[in-house]
């Protein structure tokens, strides 16, 4: 299975689903599972019980992982979400926007 073309940290927008059009940063990729978590995005509602008196019961939410597919980069050149190519200068290997050629 071939590595996956957005990593953590990235800006991404989601293109199908409820949260269609929202922006936000990934914070976790699942790659043998092919799905990403968003920060903001794809937020469940969450009962957990007390544990102590740092971790209080109640009613948490917690982003979902939604699959690689429904996300697509953000490019800063171009302001929208764009697919990913690859580019090799020299030693490197650096992900290129396919919209504007720019680099990501």
């Amino acid at each position: 299975m071939a590595g996956l073309k957005i990593k953590t940290g990235d800006r991404v927008q989601v293109l199908t689903g409820k949260d269609r059009g929202k922006q936000g940063t990934v914070s976790k990729v699942f790659p043998a599972e092919r799905k990403v978590v968003v920060d903001g995005v794809n937020t469940a509602k969450k009962h957990a019980k007390a544990r102590s008196a740092e971790q209080p019961g109640g009613i948490i939410s917690i982003d979902m992982p939604l699959p690689v597919a429904n996300v697509g980069l953000v490019c800063d050149a171009c302001g929208g979400p764009t697919r990913v190519g690859y580019s090799i200068d020299g030693d490197t290997k650096v992900r290129v926007c396919r919209k504007c050629g720019g680099e990501l």
